[in-house]
């Protein structure tokens, strides 16, 4: 009697030390997926639908490591740690650097890009393409999503900054929406906080926001951006009407790429042409540059400029000097 409880001690400590065995190899060796896959845990699963999910795809592809995999998470007690989203599980992971996956929240992230001097409904159509991104204003209008905001007494155009937003997978389009405004006024308002007091033109934030946005559309050099605020800036200053024809072009609808002398000569809010002042809003996405330069423009005495065709401007200080510019560059 004695001989056979030795041996079923025995028996107990080798089937121990076999199992202490496989589990630890199975901690240690890679996992059954020989390629990358993706796992979506929904918000509310429970550990043990989460562990089926990994089996039907082929991450724990039999009964003994589901087993293992339970036990070891409950054991370092992150069983309950486990976060919802969308996983990339890449391969040969181990089961201990799936569940530090798994519970670091570590999910995979998508992203949006909105242009510098788009319009608002450019960044709409690229919000409305977007398939990751979960739809809920799609047909809603402009003034319906300003609302939802929270702020229903603004027009939506130029009120988002144009950058690149990276989410995860099952947010809204008002979510983007809503991290778009935070980061133009944020931005906007600690620009207007150092703005160049005595040099400006502009009196609120809203008022450097659409001088921001002629600005955006007129240049795409760099180092020309204060020097066109500048102009703007003496124009306004004098009275003169700042005369640009990115902001006629954003009055006219369907615009066909020419603009015409007709163009100049139709009367509405945003022809720079026939009124004075800045027109009633932005007409873009001004960058961070083009608010910059809005609140700091260049010293000088240009009130003139014309593109010379490479990007770039002539600057004058005179009229005539700007009508010189203009046949040598425009009408050559």
């Amino acid at each position: 009697m004695r001989r056979f409880l030795i041996a079923i001690v025995l028996l107990l400590c080798l089937a121990t030390a076999l199992l202490a065995i496989d589990v630890t190899r199975f901690l240690h060796a890679p996992l059954a997926n020989t390629a990358a896959t993706t796992v979506m845990i929904k918000p509310g699963t429970s550990f043990r639908a989460v562990v089926d999910l990994l089996a039907d795809k082929g991450v724990l592809d039999n009964q003994r490591k589901r087993i293992y995999f339970m036990a070891y998470a409950r054991y370092v007690h992150k069983a309950d740690g486990i976060k919802s989203g969308e996983y990339r599980v890449p391969a040969g992971q181990t089961p201990a650097q799936l569940l530090a996956l798994l519970t670091s929240g570590k999910t995979i992230k998508y992203k949006i890009t909105f242009i510098e001097g788009w319009t608002f409904a450019q960044m709409r159509a690229a919000v409305a393409a977007n398939d990751v991104l979960e739809h809920t204003l799609a047909d809603e209008d402009d003034a319906h999503i300003m609302a939802a905001l929270g702020h229903a007494d603004e027009k939506a155009e130029g009120r988002f900054m144009p950058d690149t937003y990276f989410f995860p997978r099952g947010t809204t389009d008002l979510s983007i929406y809503k991290r778009a405004y935070a980061a133009m006024q944020t931005f906007l308002d600690r620009a207007w906080a150092n703005r160049a007091k005595d040099d400006i033109a502009v009196d609120t934030p809203y008022q450097a926001l659409i001088l921001a946005s002629i600005i955006e559309k007129e240049t795409a050099v760099a180092d020309e951006r204060k020097r066109i605020a500048g102009v703007f800036t003496r124009r306004l200053k004098k009275g003169m009407r700042l005369q640009t024809d990115p902001s006629v072009i954003y009055g006219i609808p369907d615009f066909d790429g020419n603009l015409t002398r007709k163009n100049l000569r139709t009367d509405t809010p945003y022809n720079t042409y026939l009124h004075t002042g800045l027109p009633p809003t932005p007409i873009a996405l001004p960058s961070r540059a083009a608010i910059v330069a809005a609140l700091h423009p260049a010293a000088g005495k240009a009130l003139y400029f014309v593109s010379k065709g490479d990007g770039t401007h002539q600057f004058s200080s005179t009229l005539s000097e700007h009508n010189r510019a203009v046949r040598k560059y425009q009408l050559h």
